[in-house]
């Protein structure tokens, strides 16, 4: 009898559920982001994320979106098209506080607006996370431009941040609609790229 793949696991690093453990799927269309990114990441938000929505774009096992939710997020989104990257997302939000979470299944390119029109009717300003599939993979090669047209949908009126972590070689633009780039941190092949509306606005 042939043993299924152990998930993998990690833990809730700060918030009301601090030291949790959350589980990511032992597949390959997923990674999680490094503990140290993930620090730097939550480091940079600190307290302005406390009752704001967040939203995890491509949310695989919903790790950061969790951690915005242990650390005082409103609402959360996720959307994640992946079967079995799904369930797991599903049982980790189960783990901590569902009445706050909200999951899509499907393409993330495709449900994106429906999650946006949810997010922009809502009082609190949102927090957007986008983690694509690396470009490496199949069907993939215009992952970060199909991204980039997501994020030029975005109401700057109605967001604090909109944040990517994307492949370190790739240069993301300096603007994406009425955003801008305040902020680029490198980890290795990972890189995030923080956005925030102008300040006209």
């Amino acid at each position: 009898m042939i043993k299924k793949n152990q998930n993998f696991t990690t833990k809730i690093i700060g918030g009301e559920f601090k030291g949790r453990v959350i589980e990511i799927p032992n597949i390959f269309t997923t990674r999680s982001s490094k503990a140290i990114l993930k620090e730097s990441l939550f480091n940079t938000l600190q307290f302005e994320i406390i009752d704001k929505n967040f939203v995890e774009v491509f949310s695989g096992s919903g790790s950061i979106g969790l951690e915005a939710l242990s650390r005082g997020a409103s609402q959360c989104y996720f959307i994640e098209y992946n079967r079995v990257a799904y369930k797991v997302l599903q049982e980790n939000i189960a783990r901590l506080n569902p009445a706050k979470c909200h999951y899509i299944f499907g393409d993330s390119f495709e449900k994106f607006d429906t999650v946006l029109s949810i997010v922009e009717s809502r009082e609190e300003k949102t927090y957007f996370y986008f983690d694509p599939p690396f470009s490496t993979r199949d069907g993939m090669d215009n992952v970060y431009e199909k991204t980039i047209e997501l994020i030029e949908k975005i109401d700057p009126r109605k967001t604090m941040m909109v944040i990517v972590e994307h492949m370190t070689k790739l240069d993301m633009p300096k603007t994406i609609g009425k955003l801008e780039q305040i902020k680029r941190k490198k980890f290795g092949r990972s890189t995030i790229t923080y956005y925030k509306p102008k300040e006209e606005l």
